[in-house]
């Protein structure tokens, strides 16, 4: 068994060594399970599933992208487009 100790920073935050990064296959940004038991024994594990990970899995329904925000601008585009039109004709 190996032990690595860490500091808690003002924050609440603290750096996992590299070996603790290497041994759950963590990078930057990347999500960390922490299991508590009732013992007061505190578990590190890799999340098996993030919201991101599912999102990515699923195919796109028909006549939908995934570009949200690319179609949310075009139609802003198209409404202001839209208003300047009606505005003209008055």
């Amino acid at each position: 068994m190996k032990q690595y100790q860490s500091t808690v920073s003002s924050k609440g935050q603290i750096t996992l060594p590299a070996d603790v990064r290497r041994r759950l296959g963590l990078s930057a940004s990347d999500k960390v399970l922490i299991v508590l038991d009732d013992d007061g024994k505190v578990e590190l594990q890799r999340p098996r599933f993030t919201l991101e990970s599912i999102r990515e899995s699923l195919p796109s329904l028909p006549n939908q992208s995934d570009d949200f925000e690319r179609e949310i601008e075009e139609a802003m585009e198209e409404r202001a487009a839209e208003l300047v039109r009606r505005l003209r004709e008055e």
